[in-house]
């Protein structure tokens, strides 16, 4: 999809035994985990080595371990720029919460707190340091200029790209606060960088290539599903239905849009907010940290929601429309199932999304060449709703990976047939073009339908020789096929007041004949009808689990992060309670040996567990 990558990648960093042997050993005294994740140790060993570094993962791949364990590993002070001042408290609070000094200096901190940040920065005990690139760019941290910085970790580096989806002005002047900061050793970490972006980060915050890390973008704990719309609030109401008591993300295009879904969700009983920009901070606020706090919580947002957003248990996501790019897509998605259980995704679609995501490309200030890569991302992401198999290889093809079938997307389990479509699209392309490529896509398929409207009739187009050839089909039907035919650059919109369809660039070889054009059958069959009920991509609980055990650890949990104020996850994430249901600790040893139980988590929470395990 873009130009050829001048950043290759490195060959992979191997620790010594020694190294990982010490490195683990932290790793499982402080966190309570046994092992890294695959590709943090080429990460960290780079780090460790004194290493720049840029890391491309996967959402929920453990980015900020890459450089939480060399910053504890090695001492001395790590600077780490984060976006939200929700993520920079949730992330201080789970490393203060396993006993490491961290520390963020925002607009909510107290006098309090950042006399202890100053105190313990003076002495040389902070190890992490959390500060938003506005602050460091401003010239707001001077105090920094007489500490020894040994690290600056930039989370997010997408943000400082031209090219990436969600850039961020204040990210762009992180090479200039590198450079001040006396050309500290750092790393930038993102989810979501091809190689256009990827060589443009490097050249905004490096002098010389960093050690380059791409670990892929699979996430195989994610269902990947989509459908044509039909009644969006419907949709978004059986889906979320298909989750009581989880927590997920609605993402929506319009702040009345997040308004609506949250009250008719409410409406069913169950616990949904609506966030956006136009709300008051403190209402923002508010829902941010009743989500991050809060069981069972639905967000309805607008994109203004999630960036930084690092809660674990996120069991689904949704877009009751198209989103931005393929990479506002990956991005989104990948909020869901960050402690690596099953998670579930719905995405829906239509022509309208569509039309209104290339008017904001055509209509905005970018430049030529950043507008034709936006619709290169655009029309690979219409091309994944309508891809004729598997999801996760179409997606995954977009980033330049190969994958087998995944058997974890709606294509892959609902037995998808395809068609000869070519009639369909030649009578297609014969109206587009007997109408003048001059109007949009409800008119046309009026035309093929032979229905006499007002504008149908005024045209005259009820004497074209295309006026009724497509009867036989629903508008519904010609809906799904007018999308399937765009996806495959056999049609598509020109921007405009009414949205003209026009022959598109693999169009005059389906009209002739010289192509086969093979549909999707799925889309006809279903359009305009109620999707079936599908069950929800959450795995069963292990048979060792005892469901009611279960709920009292997570009441356990609820008072303790109520008492001191933290997201629940910061006390065990759900992943730590289901593995104590399922192994019943007897002992604070035993406890020890849970994924997650840290030594210093196991001092502060180990017997408020053991207790509810033994019934007292």
């Amino acid at each position: 999809m873009s130009e050829p990558a001048i950043l290759a990648e490195s060959e992979p960093v191997v620790l010594s035994d020694a190294e990982r042997e010490r490195l683990l050993a932290m790793l499982q005294e402080v966190f309570g985990y046994p092992s890294l994740r695959p590709g943090q140790e080429d990460v960290i060993g780079a780090v460790m080595r004194g290493d720049n570094v840029l890391a491309v993962m996967p959402t929920g791949a453990g980015k900020s371990m890459c450089f939480q364990l060399p910053a504890l590993a090695r001492g001395g002070l790590c600077v780490v720029v984060s976006p939200l001042i929700a993520l920079m408290r949730d992330q201080v609070s789970a490393l203060r919460a396993v006993g490491v000094e961290a520390g963020s200096l925002n607009s909510s901190t107290t006098p309090e707190e950042a006399d202890r940040i100053f105190g313990a920065l003076e002495d040389g005990r902070l190890r992490l340091l959390y500060l938003s690139p506005e602050r460091l760019a401003s010239g707001n941290a001077r105090f920094l200029d007489g500490a020894k910085v040994d690290l600056l970790a930039i989370d997010e580096a997408h943000c400082v790209s031209q090219w990436g989806h969600d850039f961020r002005p204040e990210y762009a002047q992180l090479g200039d606060v590198r450079r001040r900061l006396g050309d500290v050793q750092t790393i930038a970490l993102t989810a979501t960088a091809d190689a256009v972006t990827r060589d443009d980060i490097a050249g905004r915050i490096f002098d010389a290539p960093p050690h380059t890390v791409v670990h892929g973008f699979d996430r195989p704990n994610l269902r990947l599903a989509m459908q044509p719309k039909n009644s969006p609030r419907r949709q978004i109401a059986d889906f979320v239905a298909r989750y009581p008591g989880e927590s997920g993300i609605v993402y929506c295009n319009s702040r009345k849009q997040t308004e609506q879904l949250a009250q008719d969700l409410s409406a069913k009983g169950l616990t949904a907010l609506s966030y956006h920009a136009g709300m008051m901070t403190e209402a923002r606020e508010d829902a941010q940290d009743r989500f991050l706090k809060e069981d069972g919580v639905i967000v309805c947002a607008t994109v203004a929601f999630g960036m930084g957003i690092d809660k674990p248990d996120v069991r689904y996501v949704a877009h009751a429309g198209l989103p931005k790019s393929i990479e506002a897509y990956y991005q989104e998605i990948g909020r869901a199932g960050r402690d690596g259980l099953p998670a579930d995704t719905l995405t829906l679609y239509g022509m309208d999304d569509i039309r209104l995501r290339r008017m904001q490309i055509d209509d905005g200030d970018a430049t030529d060449t950043q507008k034709a890569i936006e619709r290169q991302r655009l029309n690979a992401l219409v091309s994944l709703a309508e891809a004729p198999q598997c999801r996760r290889q179409t997606l995954l093809a977009y980033f330049g990976e190969d994958a087998e079938p995944c058997g974890n997307c709606d294509l892959c389990t609902g037995d998808i047939e395809r068609f000869d479509g070519t009639v369909d699209a030649q009578k297609a392309l014969s109206a587009i073009l007997r109408t003048g490529q001059r109007f949009g896509m409800e008119h046309v398929i009026n035309v093929l339908r032979g229905d006499t409207t007002e504008r149908v009739t005024k045209f005259g187009h009820d004497a074209l020789p295309t006026f009724g050839v497509g009867k036989d089909r629903s508008m519904q039907q010609w809906r799904a096929i007018f999308r399937q035919l765009y996806a495959l650059g056999i049609a598509t919109v020109e921007l405009g007041e009414y949205g003209a369809w026009v022959v598109g660039p693999n169009g005059r070889a389906a009209l002739k004949g010289e192509a086969k054009v093979m549909l999707r059958l799925d889309p006809l069959n279903t359009a305009g009808r109620k999707p079936r009920r599908e069950r929800g991509a959450a795995a069963p609980l292990p048979d060792n689990v005892d469901e009611s055990l279960l709920s009292a650890l997570k009441a356990r949990r609820r008072e303790l992060a109520t008492e001191l104020s933290v997201p629940a996850y910061v006390v065990f994430p759900d992943r730590t309670l289901i593995e104590i249901a399922a192994e019943r600790p007897k002992s604070l040893a035993a406890m020890g040996g849970i994924h997650g139980v840290g030594a210093k988590k196991l001092g502060k929470f180990g017997q408020a567990f053991l207790d509810v395990v033994s019934g007292d």
